[in-house]
């Protein structure tokens, strides 16, 4: 299965964070299993970083490079599909993972259960 991190699943990987789910991780160190990280989780990461919402460690970038995953950059037809999504949740960067996740046939794993709303592509952690 093609697992694309929802933005806080991956902070909790990186973080061996106990709110991180079993069930999530399991999917996570899965072999058949191939990690996807999108350059907007990145995005959101570095910008809540520059605002003072979010403390990351000055080596996160080796950090995340060496986790083995797929990157996922971002692409005019991922923006484009943002605009045929219905308006389930109003989170730029939930919105354009979740269009990402459709266009590139990823499933989106996440804690955040009100995307759920959006279908099967999305997988609940928890």
């Amino acid at each position: 299965m093609n697992v694309l991190l929802d933005t806080h699943v991956l902070l909790w990987w990186l973080n061996n964070d106990s709110a991180l789910p079993r069930s999530a991780a399991a999917r996570i160190e899965a072999a058949e299993n191939t990690i996807f990280v999108s350059a907007v989780t990145y995005w959101e990461i570095w910008l809540k970083q520059s605002i003072g919402k979010l403390k990351i460690p000055a080596n996160f970038s080796r950090i995340a490079a060496n986790q083995g995953f797929e990157d996922l950059p971002l692409t005019a037809a991922h923006a484009r599909a943002v605009a045929d999504l219905p308006w389930l949740h109003r989170d730029p960067f939930d919105r354009i993972l979740i269009a990402q996740a459709r266009v590139e046939k990823l499933r989106l794993l996440t804690a955040d259960a009100s995307l759920a709303a959006y279908g099967p592509m999305v997988i609940t952690a928890g």
